[in-house]
């Protein structure tokens, strides 16, 4: 291959952005959708911030073991905490970024029940980094999907924590275990990448010297009652209320109930740790 050809080629931020661009959801499709696709339902969120405290991740004991007795935690895409609640055994602060106030408010919520002290700041990542304190860790768990800049998002991650960055991901974007039934309802075939691995790909180009483990246990949290699990599918899926049998029909091979809640199987899971760089 000559420097001209390599020249030409996409950098690995260039390629995690096109990929995650073909996410897109087709434009007659979300012209006709009834409701956002795109909303996130609060009580999942706080079923995993509570679960969280009991059942200590692979994620969360890299975070443990770099955070001094008494230390500070920042949360970025902190949703109600599933990634730092598990972590007030030695935080003194954690300190939670979310676009949503309602998560902000959750996050708030289960600060108080855990008995340690919680800042938020909203609004996207990096947009209000300077707004942001620095912490002695900083994680941040299923957000990277949702970073088509992920070289600026990480940077900035890293220079907002004193010991330790720790990061978590699905090993394959979270809306491929939709693609059967986007197929099955609307005929589109959707996409599949990026993946873990060009995430890694993407932090190694920007600098950054990552470890990374992949694992898969039991995800905690879920919810209360199957309707609304599938009602979370139809929305992502642009469908209409009256739609709702016919999706709960398609996912039924897959729900399990666990502790009382219900959700999808496990998939494998990715940790991402590099040392931070805040003074």
């Amino acid at each position: 291959m000559t420097d001209e050809m390599t020249a030409q080629l996409p950098s690995a931020a260039g390629r995690w952005r096109e990929q995650l661009a073909s996410w897109a959801i087709p434009e007659e499709i979300l012209a006709r959708a009834p409701e956002n696709p795109w909303t996130f339902p609060v009580e999942l969120f706080v079923s995993r911030a509570e679960a969280a405290r009991r059942q200590l991740s692979y994620s969360n004991h890299a975070a443990l073991v770099a955070l001094p007795e008494g230390g500070t935690v920042l949360d970025v895409g902190c949703g109600a905490g599933g990634a730092s609640m598990a972590l007030v055994s030695r935080a003194r602060l954690l300190i939670g970024v979310d676009s949503g106030s309602e998560m902000l408010a959750a996050f708030a919520k289960q600060a108080e029940r855990a008995g340690v002290a919680a800042d938020t700041v909203e609004g996207r990542w990096p947009d209000v980094a300077d707004a942001t304190p620095a912490a002695d860790v900083a994680v941040c768990h299923h957000v990277a999907y949702n970073a088509p800049d992920l070289d600026a998002f990480t940077l900035r991650l890293t220079d907002h924590a004193r010991a330790r960055v720790v990061m978590e991901m699905t090993i394959g974007h979270p809306q491929s275990r939709l693609n059967e039934l986007w197929l099955r309802f609307h005929g589109v075939v959707r996409p599949t990448g990026p993946t873990a691995m060009d995430a890694l790909a993407v932090l190694r180009e920007a600098g950054l010297d990552v470890r990374w483990q992949q694992w898969e246990e039991p995800r905690p949290g879920g919810f209360a009652r199957r309707e609304d699990l599938t009602g979370w599918v139809r929305r992502q899926l642009c469908l209409p209320a009256d739609r709702q049998a016919d999706v709960d029909e398609a996912c039924g091979a897959w729900i399990i109930e666990r502790d009382g809640l219900y959700g999808f199987p496990d998939r494998p899971v990715v940790t991402v740790w590099w040392d931070g760089s805040a003074r």
